[in-house]
């Protein structure tokens, strides 16, 4: 094995294919699509090379950065939702009764397609016979809001499926983390008289702020290139008001065959993705690390 090791003939076969995969689904896909973004195209006719033109206009595109702000909103929600998830995960992780169980339900929602999960929280949210509505009209509300119709909360209202469809992917994460703690460390701090919120806050916590600062990552990225169940709970209306950068990229490119600008849109959105991921790594990178 040290023989093939050391033989950079074997290692480039043997890492070849994997690059080679790579280069065909992500990066020529990224060249091809900061290509199209220079070009005057519907997708299927002759395109027409106009240099920055697309890029120019969107970085003039209020509609753009509307979008872009939406896509900030949920990445700001989805970080903050993160200390919900970790809450959980530490009262998972305190062998509490029934925990395996809780667990598998908070699983459930990974299960399930984004379709499917927007076409259930459209029926929640149906203003005339939806759950939610009736039951605010049991507790005497006689005109509770159209969530999905009126501007100012429909943005609101679809960051309550998003956190419910990932609240398992981050548990899950949270809860390996916690139960790879010692138990010595757990146990001395409680012989020195700490209790649980102390344990929880000063030790556990800290212990795996690694792990944390990857979901944080994970949640803005997430949040900022997020469409599926955008697009089909609400399209990016009423009026723009949920749109965000992906879906306002397909609208332009398979709904006004604008492919050229929408390419433009999407490269934008990678650019705009990557500087986020680099600045969040800095703000959270840490020089000393907890080790146990």
């Amino acid at each position: 094995m040290n023989k093939v090791m050391s033989n950079k003939l074997m290692i480039a076969i043997y890492v070849l294919p994997a690059l080679l995969l790579i280069g065909v689904l992500i990066f020529i896909p990224l060249a091809l699509t900061g290509y199209y973004g220079l070009m005057d195209w519907d997708g299927i006719g002759e395109m027409t090379f106009i240099g920055l033109d697309n890029y120019v206009n969107a970085i003039q595109d209020s509609l753009f950065w509307d979008s872009a702000w939406h896509s900030f909103l949920l990445a700001f929600f989805s970080t903050l939702s993160l200390a919900i998830y970790l809450v959980i995960s530490l009262i998972l992780a305190s062998k509490i009764k029934g925990a395996d169980f809780l667990r598998k339900i908070y699983l459930v929602p990974m299960l399930l397609s984004s379709v499917a999960i927007a076409q259930l929280w459209i029926k929640i949210y149906n203003p005339s016979n939806g759950m939610l509505n009736s039951i605010l009209r049991g507790f005497g509300i006689d005109n509770p809001p159209a969530w999905l119709a009126e501007p100012d909360i429909v943005l609101y209202a679809i960051f309550i499926p998003i956190l419910w469809q990932y609240a398992g992917f981050y548990i899950l994460i949270y809860y390996a983390a916690l139960k790879n703690i010692p138990n010595s460390l757990i146990e001395a701090a409680k012989i020195d008289g700490a209790n649980a919120i102390q344990i929880a806050y000063k030790i556990k916590v800290p212990l795996i702020m690694g792990v944390i600062k990857v979901t944080i990552v994970l949640a803005i990225v997430g949040s900022l290139k997020y469409f599926d169940l955008i697009y089909v709970m609400t399209g990016g209306g009423p009026n723009g008001a949920s749109e965000v950068m992906a879906s306002y990229m397909y609208k332009l490119a398979f709904t006004s065959n604008d492919f050229g600008y929408g390419s433009a849109i999407g490269f934008l959105l990678l650019i705009i993705t990557l500087i986020v991921t680099v600045i969040v790594r800095k703000l959270t990178a840490d020089k000393e690390e907890i080790q146990y």
